[in-house]
């Protein structure tokens, strides 16, 4: 080792994603999908913005990943919430965490991808320091189906997901 290795940024490692077909959705990562109703605001709670489903994370920290192939339409420079068109036209919104808009960020960390990149299903976006997060917010993250651009999206029942495992029937 050399003197000045130990001060070498150590290359991160994220995940890969998924060859996934164009019409799934997937979870973002390893946690417990839930009924969006559980959700602490009325706006998600009562499917204000759409149709959708929500997940809570165990983990410390997080990455979410995109939860389909397409191009990642939306990203809020605060990291919270980004938004993915998939190529049939369905547009979904992922929003971490309730009122975390407030952070400014702080907590969120956006990863390689930026808004107008193309993205596949499992692609890192964001990581998430949930447990810094978590003693103010409450910190389950929706994926809502914005516009479903004429297609019919039923959503799997709430149980445990390991990222990349498809969130549809």
């Amino acid at each position: 080792m050399g003197l000045f290795d130990k001060f070498k940024k150590k290359e991160e490692i994220l995940p890969e994603p998924f060859d996934k077909k164009d019409d799934e959705i997937i979870a973002l990562a390893d946690g417990e999908l839930i009924d969006v109703a559980a959700v602490s605001d009325p706006m998600f709670a009562e499917k204000m913005m759409g149709d959708s489903i929500a997940f809570r994370y165990t983990q410390d920290k997080v990455i979410l990943c995109s939860p389909a192939n397409g191009t990642l339409s939306v990203m809020f420079p605060t990291g919270h919430a980004f938004g993915i068109t998939m190529k049939n036209g369905v547009q979904l919104l992922v929003h971490c965490g309730v009122n975390t808009v407030e952070t400014n960020g702080d907590g969120f960390r956006i990863l390689k991808k930026k808004q107008g990149d193309t993205v596949r299903a499992g692609d890192p976006i964001v990581e998430v320091d949930i447990a810094r997060l978590a003693k103010k917010y409450d910190m389950s993250t929706m994926l809502i189906i914005t516009d479903a651009a004429d297609h019919k999206i039923t959503f799997r029942s709430p149980q445990n997901v390991k990222r990349g495992d498809s969130v549809i029937l």
